[in-house]
């Protein structure tokens, strides 16, 4: 009788199951089709879906041989929870030893056989001559290999829809699993008895009954399995809401380079994060910094062929990547800040107080390690240092370097950079789309009302912030949904073509912490664009203005492109509808006028492109130029003011 019961309710449960699923599976169908003919009506939308794999434009009479639920003939609900126990399991292996079986069908990267003297040394140091025997003694695995393995591995984020299948399958789970101990114990009063008496023993002795509902155990057995014993397996609420929550020492760490975290502190008390891939004793230093809502992430999310921090250090660079102000977190030496008084800053603070506070933090480390490791360099009196320092910036922090380096000079104090690379740099915007047009006549219309009561722009709850993270993963599911919302957001910045839908993927788009965005930044972009010029931020009134720059109004940064006295190139995407090429040869053209060594590239990239997508061209580019300063001569980094006023005019 038993028996009976079990195999009723299994066969219950697995047709209701099929009913459910078939059914929502139905209706995302739905949504997926209704969304890919909203793209074949949207003007050069209509092949948007062509060559996307998953996606058929041609419905099929064929349908599926197992429910769509089911995987080769595996239930999800049971493949999750032992997917959950195998994660678990090997999670605390040791990562060099995971690779060994699969390092020899991998190829190893092609860079790095430069950098793994620098991995020894940076190793050595850390952890002393004791742990130095034991990296000999093992081959380093392959990279591109444990890149796989740690994508597979990590990245184990699901949509919004898969949470909802998961989510069905566990209450069916669990209804049926009700049911089928309630008949047990109908059908088996003696087992009952067994169960109660143990139960009061166990609560005698004060520990918990191991047989009850109060265990998070779920015994499962997979179908298809030769041995179809019930197994439990241990899951929590946390693991099943499993979003991309990986940080940049996350990515750095997990692909065999060596990491720091450095904290810096800005003057007027704003905590940043300056991360690290070490080469202590390389005289040869880059300093990378994001744009907009972006992060030290921007750089090593290609992995490592695609990545130009990877590659920076594998050509012997010891790699600084800089993170602005602006986080969800808002860290800050006052930690009980409000939100109105941390978000209130523009690109100044990024220009002059951002910058300068991290490049002052390279320079402490780097001349006090040269001096230990290489102790004939010495800083001269002229001003020259022991290492050269390169900067790559994208987009607004483009705009924020250059700031940087020219209030640098008119403050005479050093900006220690011999060469500037700059990817779709901001700073004018006039020529843009209309819809940005609208936004900036919108934005300093509602300037005085909205800086008080939006200071910043962000995401505030966690629950919100996940739900961003997951959507994307649906996004990528269902082409077609994605296409649209792609197109949509393209159309806001103007149809630029950039990935929008897969950099909301990204790992620091996450439910623990995200960038933000400060309302003031947005109205001094808008301030830009509506002058026509390259101006430091209008306070608004002119003794507010006359208290900060010496005159009524803001400074124009493009008066002063004569102080540059570095080489700058400048990098435009011939597809960027958010900074358009022109946009960018106006630096060029005011460089030129100055007399500045600037050199100017186009390639056919939209505005992301430079940092979230993987081209091998531009990143062969960005190398070559940045290989051009070992060549170089040195130059003093201390200019004197009458010599920076001269080169001006």
């Amino acid at each position: 009788m038993q028996r009976f019961v079990d195999n009723v309710l299994a066969v219950t449960k697995e047709s209701v199951k099929t009913f459910t699923f078939e059914a929502l599976h139905t209706i995302v169908r739905l949504i997926n089709g209704v969304s890919a003919f909203l793209l074949t009506i949207l003007p050069g939308k209509a092949n948007i879906l062509e060559g996307i794999h998953g996606w058929e434009l041609r419905p099929t009479v064929r349908g599926p041989r197992y429910p769509r639920w089911m995987e080769n003939g595996v239930s999800s609900f049971n493949k999750f929870i032992h997917e959950l126990s195998v994660d678990s399991d090997t999670s605390s292996e040791d990562y060099s030893s995971a690779e060994e079986d699969i390092d020899g069908l991998c190829p190893a990267s092609p860079l790095s056989q430069n950098s793994q003297f620098s991995h020894a040394n940076s190793f050595t140091k850390n952890t002393g001559d004791s742990a130095t025997s034991s990296v000999r003694g093992r081959r380093k695995p392959s990279r591109l290999c444990s890149f796989a393995r740690v994508h597979r591995t990590t990245d184990r984020r699901r949509g919004v829809i898969e949470d909802l299948h998961l989510a069905i399958e566990m209450f069916i789970e669990s209804i049926f699993d009700f049911f089928h101990k309630a008949a047990h114990f109908l059908l088996s009063p003696s087992e009952v008895k067994r169960v109660l008496y143990r139960w009061f023993s166990s609560q005698s002795r004060g520990n918990e009954d191991t047989y009850g509902l109060s265990d998070a155990c779920v015994p499962t057995a997979t179908l298809g399995e030769n041995d179809p014993t019930l197994t439990e397996r241990k899951t929590t609420f946390h693991q099943s809401l499993n979003t991309d929550a990986r940080t940049c020492q996350d990515v750095i760490t997990e692909l065999g380079y060596p990491y720091e975290a450095i904290r810096v502190i800005t003057s007027d008390g704003y905590v940043l994060l300056l991360e690290r891939i070490p080469r202590r004793d390389s005289r040869k230093a880059v300093y990378l910094q994001h744009g907009i809502l972006d992060s030290s992430m921007g750089w090593v999310s290609n992995g490592i062929v695609g990545s130009p921090a990877f590659a920076a250090y594998d050509q012997g660079f010891d790699v600084f990547l800089g993170n602005f102000r602006g986080l969800v977190s808002r860290d800050h030496v006052d930690k009980n800040i409000s939100s109105r008084k941390y978000w209130r800053y523009s690109v100044n603070e990024h220009g002059v107080e951002d910058i300068p506070a991290m490049i002052e933090k390279i320079h402490q480390v780097k001349t006090a390690e040269l001096k230990i490791s290489q102790p004939e360099l010495e800083e001269e009196r002229n001003g020259d240092q022991p290492y050269k320092l390169c900067a790559i910036s994208h987009s607004l922090g483009g705009a924020a370097m250059l700031m940087y380096v020219i209030t640098r000079h008119i403050e005479e104090k050093p900006h220690r950079l011999s060469r500037l690379i700059l990817l779709s740099p901001a700073g004018f915007h006039h020529d843009s789309p209309l819809p940005l047009t609208a936004m900036e006549y919108l934005v300093l219309l509602l300037a005085p009302v909205l800086g008080p009561i939006v200071p910043g722009l962000y995401i505030p709850t966690r629950f919100f912030r996940m739900l961003v993270n997951k959507l994307a993963r649906d996004f990528h599911n269902y082409p077609a949904v994605g296409g649209l919302v792609q197109t949509l957001m393209s159309y806001v910045v103007g149809g630029d073509s950039s990935n929008w839908v897969g950099v909301l993927g990204l790992p620091h788009y996450n439910m623990n912490d995200m960038p933000g965005l400060s309302f003031y930044v947005v109205h001094h972009l808008a301030q830009i664009k509506h002058e026509k010029k390259f101006i430091m931020y209008d306070y608004g009134s002119a003794s507010a203005n006359m208290a900060l720059y010496g005159s009524p109004k803001p400074l124009d940064l493009g008066e002063y492109y004569g102080v540059i006295d570095i080489p700058v190139d400048l990098v435009a995407g011939k597809k960027d509808n958010v900074i358009r090429p022109t946009m960018v040869q106006e630096h060029q053209r005011l460089m030129k006028d100055a007399g500045v060594d600037v050199s100017y590239k186009e390639y056919e990239y939209a505005h992301l492109d430079f940092t979230f997508s993987h081209h091998e061209e531009l990143l062969a580019y960005v190398m070559s130029r940045l290989l051009l300063v070992q060549a170089a001569q040195k130059q003093p980094c201390n200019q004197k003011a009458s010599r920076s006023t001269e080169k001006a005019k």
